[in-house]
């Protein structure tokens, strides 16, 4: 480009000093500068990589319950007893190792005078929900 001193809008208008008396004209820092935009690139990720793993520990905590309710659910329909069962109604999962069955009951151990009959082990205290499913009930006895 051929610039005079008549052509004062083409002077102006260039991105680089043409005479002495012009701005001091730096070099762009271009590896400094990708340094920067790799790093604010790599924190932006890690923050979303961050917040998308706390969600799958979240997801991975509510499958895990839901898997501990279906064994539950199994266990109990499994088990033998001989009553209407009342969702919200809390009951008692209890092992009889003479006869290797489990059986539900209506009572727990703080109900038995004499505590736990020998030959019975006590597995839970089981919940039945609105569902028809089971959850343990882990509150203290």
């Amino acid at each position: 480009m051929d610039i005079t001193d008549d052509d004062m809008m083409k002077r102006h208008a260039i991105a680089y000093p043409m005479e002495l008396g012009a701005p001091k004209f730096d070099l762009v820092p271009v590896e400094k500068e990708k340094d920067q935009m790799i790093n604010i690139a790599r924190l932006s990720a890690e923050q979303e990589y961050n917040r998308i793993m706390e969600i799958v520990a979240v997801l991975q905590r509510q499958a895990e319950a839901i898997k501990k309710r279906l064994d539950i659910t199994d266990m109990v329909y499994n088990a033998k007893y001989n009553f209407k069962v009342i969702p919200g109604k809390k009951y008692y999962l209890i092992l009889d190792n003479r006869k290797g069955i489990i059986i539900l009951s209506p009572t727990g151990p703080n109900d038995w005078f004499t505590g736990i009959p020998e030959g019975y082990e006590y597995k839970a205290r089981v919940v039945c929900l609105g569902d028809y499913s089971w959850m343990e009930d882990t509150t203290p006895l």
